[in-house]
């Protein structure tokens, strides 16, 4: 099966979801609930994580985390790992509790964390579980209005400047801003199933993807639908090698090691044509 791609590096911003297996609970009673908070604190302290938003639900969860080092898959490892175990002791089962690897999504931190965030504390809204986020326990929506009460791993102060740098007026935007947010549709804007940002931060990411080794675990769901194979770009281009880089790299469908490898130029070479527009 193919893996989806882990692109990680110092100070990156994700969306992570988990999902229990054939989608049943991975929490069953309260102590659940909370002896999965205490794994992700230990999680955060241990790798230097920062979380800015949370959702606990049934079957699955919601994080929003930021990596200030490219740690990401360890951490993740450690995470639903040692939550396993303990969910497995406590309920007397074995075997796997989460389906397969998690879902990461990179985020641009300046234009959608606030997004990100109002999306994942909506997540019982939306299901009809609750009728406001207050209702929920098991979210940061609760702290993030109390902030006094937030654990030191939760950046609530940073979200909540992003308001005001006045507390209350702060808080109380930030109110406003997540009732203002039960129909909007966040995964509209996601981009190759991998981005959620501009199409200059796509473009960055991109650029530091690793090599082809792994490229090839990308599934292809994950490539645009609109690309065509290299050659179309070369021969619709064949006046102008740079442009036919150019559009190929445009269509979303190419990381610069295989254009490097396509047109036989250095990885810098690649980048310099497709930053010299």
């Amino acid at each position: 099966m193919s893996r989806p791609l882990r692109l990680e590096y110092a100070g990156a911003l994700y969306h992570v979801t988990s999902r229990g297996n054939e989608h049943k609970a991975i929490y069953l009673q309260e102590s659940d609930y909370k002896k999965f908070l205490k794994v992700l604190e230990q999680v955060c302290q241990r790798y230097n994580w920062l979380i800015h938003a949370y959702c606990l639900m049934t079957n699955h969860y919601h994080i929003l985390v930021e990596t200030p080092e490219a740690n990401l898959s360890i951490g993740m490892r450690q995470l639903n790992g040692v939550y396993t175990q303990a969910f497995n002791r406590r309920h007397q089962r074995v075997g796997h509790l989460l389906q397969g690897r998690f879902n990461a999504v990179l985020v641009q931190k300046d234009s959608h964390l606030l997004e990100v965030c109002r999306y994942i504390v909506l997540n019982p809204v939306r299901a009809a579980m609750v009728a406001h986020c207050q209702q929920w326990r098991w979210s940061s929506y609760g702290v993030s209005c109390a902030p006094h009460l937030a654990p030191e791993w939760l950046a609530v102060d940073a979200m909540l400047r992003l308001f005001s740098a006045d507390l209350i007026t702060a808080i109380w935007r930030y109110q406003e801003f997540v009732a203002q947010g039960v129909g909007v549709n966040l995964w509209s804007q996601l981009k190759h199933q991998l981005y959620l940002g501009s199409d200059e931060f796509v473009r960055q990411m991109q650029e530091q993807m690793p090599d082809e080794e792994l490229l090839a675990e990308v599934p292809f769901a994950q490539k645009s639908r609109d690309v065509q194979p290299l050659e179309w770009y070369t021969t619709q281009h064949a006046d102008c090698r740079n442009a036919a880089i150019r559009a190929a790299y445009g269509s979303g469908g190419y990381t610069l090691a295989e254009l490097s490898s396509h047109f036989k130029l250095h990885y810098a070479t690649i980048s310099r044509i497709i930053s010299n527009k």
